[in-house]
């Protein structure tokens, strides 16, 4: 085999249509576009959510909500992941390290999901209030 003898499987591609070369084709004259209008020129229409000057309705609708641009900063680990990672002390480092956070974060919190059985001390890390019993249950320390 040779790269210059090498094809595409039978049936695999198919032919591009060729608009606009006369009647035997089926798409000769308006080239399958009718007559007249806006959609039938060159270059000529609407914009994305146009209604024909009716005020659209994205505009119409109310604006609501609002999403942090901080919050990609943010990250979680639950208790299972950390029993997983089976390190005595756990820092933010050895989290982007171990992969359980992203390279991004720089607040961590952990969540009561999941079952600790290590010991673990977390530094400069959060807990929800469950997770917090959890790891102290477990004979494990936040600093």
């Amino acid at each position: 085999m040779e790269l210059n003898s090498i094809k595409p499987a039978d049936g695999a591609k198919h032919a591009a249509r060729r608009v606009g070369r006369g009647i035997g084709s089926g798409l000769g004259k308006t080239a399958g576009r009718g007559h007249k209008g806006q959609k039938s020129r060159s270059g000529g229409y609407h914009k994305v959510g146009f209604e024909g000057g009716q005020m659209p309705l994205q505009r119409r609708l109310p604006k609501r909500g609002f999403k942090s641009h901080l919050l990609k900063f943010n990250a979680e680990v639950t208790l299972g992941q950390l029993d997983k990672l089976g390190l005595g002390e756990v820092d933010l480092l050895a989290l982007k390290q171990a992969g359980l956070v992203p390279e991004l974060a720089k607040v961590v919190k952990v969540i009561k999901s999941g079952e600790l059985t290590k010991a673990v001390k977390l530094t400069g890390i959060g807990a929800t209030a469950g997770a917090k019993a959890a790891i102290e249950a477990a004979g494990g320390a936040l600093a």
